[in-house]
């Protein structure tokens, strides 16, 4: 009789249970309060695209020469570019494009222009190399010393632009490395 009692208890049991879910199957549910779970999106310090570091004197006048002087407007276009890239989010300046400067502007101003430009670019650069903590010297003196004042010994405006592209290739490693 014992047993009969224990097997009727385990028989209520699951009967009771199936009663209670029918009973909160059959009420109406109220509904659960989502609450999202916002995450701050992954902002990688690494930059989408590389930039070239491939810019080297040697190569510069080779290939300027070949081309009549084309390679040239290639280079420093490629320049002005990286400078916009690496530098605009934290200065907030952008540099002219190197074709608005040659075809546009330097005709109409007689030069000036492109004074100003190669001045500004050259601060800006220095500028970058500093803020990034790259030691490397370059700045708008070396525009004036090397480029300007060194047409005087020939050579000067060859250091100049090897200084640049020198500049240009560490900021652009830097970039990509870093961002």
């Amino acid at each position: 009789m014992n047993n009969d009692s224990n097997n009727q208890q385990a028989q209520e049991i699951p009967q009771s249970q199936q009663a209670q879910e029918v009973q909160q199957s059959q009420q109406p549910q109220q509904p659960q309060q989502y609450q999202p779970q916002y995450q701050q999106p992954y902002i990688s310090p690494a930059p989408v695209g590389q930039l070239k570091t491939n810019k080297s004197l040697i190569k510069f006048i080779l290939l300027n020469l070949i081309t009549f002087g084309i390679y040239s407007l290639v280079v420093m276009s490629s320049v002005s570019e990286s400078i916009n890239i690496v530098a605009s989010r934290y200065d907030g300046r952008k540099t002219m494009h190197f074709c608005l400067l040659f075809f546009v502007i330097a005709p109409i101003t007689l030069g000036i222009g492109a004074i100003v430009w190669y001045h500004r670019i050259s601060a800006r650069m220095g500028s970058e190399l500093r803020r990034r903590g790259i030691q490397f010297s370059f700045s708008a003196a070396d525009y004036w010393l090397w480029n300007v004042l060194g047409c005087l010994i020939i050579v000067g405006p060859f250091v100049y632009l090897y200084k640049m592209f020198r500049a240009c290739n560490l900021l652009c490693a830097n970039y990509n490395a870093i961002g």
